[in-house]
């Protein structure tokens, strides 16, 4: 069957367009048989895989970053609802590329298109916030509050764009009051973040769930509060480590579960898979179905 590439050339502020050529090529030096669709506009990526799926298009490829490829999972899922989304292949064009790096998807073009045209898959959770689907990280409070800072910033490329947007964010220390709920607990009180992971890795460079499976069935989440800029900084590079133990720190919890429910006082920015919300938000609801999608991987 003819794979279908989208390609959204924004992607890593229009680098995913300069690199295309370059991608191209290794999909045809590798013998994958596709045909292209181009994103012109910034969702059309969801529109594009929708009428992918509706045509029977199997595998469905992700040329982008990880909001692309967040998608194209929404598309597949508006055509085919929660039965089993069939598979996904990446082309990784992003700045972070987390999803690749946590599923261990080459980031070299060659090789990532050799990995697609070997067909092998491996079958992952996609979790829910909302209506939206996500299959790597969605979060409210800082996280997102960074991401605001970050998409302002046209100084800087790449990952050290993330870095001083979290340097920043972290010294304005923004905080809410929240209830959160989940299938055998909850918290009340002050909240700097809550990071919900189908898989550790985000941002490039941070841990945020860092014991996140995307095959457990379950959500992975963590829950924050640091009252003082310093020691929110203090985290930081513990973030920035796959052990994960700034979990251990005084202020924070990691839980596993199929559901959670979160209240804010006041609204908070909140992301799927990097792309930020229309609008800030008090109330979202986050779930999990298991063993929804098939992934191609080495």
């Amino acid at each position: 069957m003819t794979a279908k590439v989208i390609l959204n050339p924004y992607s890593n502020r229009w680098n995913a367009q300069k690199r295309w050529s370059a991608a191209e090529a290794a999909l045809k030096d590798a013998g994958v048989d596709f045909s292209l669709a181009r994103s012109e506009k910034r969702g059309q990526p969801v529109i594009l895989a929708k009428e992918a799926a509706l045509a029977g298009y199997n595998p469905i490829i992700a040329a982008g970053g990880d909001g692309t490829i967040g998608e194209v999972v929404n598309g597949i899922a508006q055509a085919k609802g929660e039965n089993h989304l069939g598979t996904i292949g990446v082309i990784p064009l992003g700045t972070a590329n987390d999803f690749a790096c946590n599923l261990n998807i080459p980031l070299d073009l060659a090789e990532a298109a050799r990995v697609i045209a070997a067909h092998k898959t491996r079958t992952i959770d996609v979790c829910k916030a909302g209506d939206l689907y996500f299959v790597n990280n969605s979060a409210m409070g800082l996280e997102p509050y960074i991401t605001t800072l970050e998409k302002k910033m046209t100084f800087l490329r790449g990952i050290p764009r993330y870095l001083v947007a979290a340097l920043k964010g972290i010294f304005q220390n923004p905080s809410w009051q929240a209830k959160i709920q989940w299938d055998d607990g909850s918290y009340e009180g002050p909240l700097t973040l809550i990071s919900v992971g189908n898989a550790p890795r985000t941002g490039g460079l941070f841990y945020m769930a860092p014991h996140a499976d995307p095959a457990d069935g379950k959500l992975t989440a963590v829950l924050a509060y640091k009252k003082s800029a310093l020691s929110l900084l203090a985290l930081l590079p513990k973030t920035m480590t796959p052990e994960g133990k700034f979990i251990l720190a005084e202020g924070v919890q990691e839980i596993d579960a199929t559901w959670i429910s979160v209240s804010l006082e006041r609204s908070s920015p909140a992301h799927t898979d990097g792309e930020l919300f229309p609008a800030e938000i008090d109330q979202l609801q986050y779930g999990i179905v298991p063993n929804l999608l098939d992934v191609l991987v080495p």
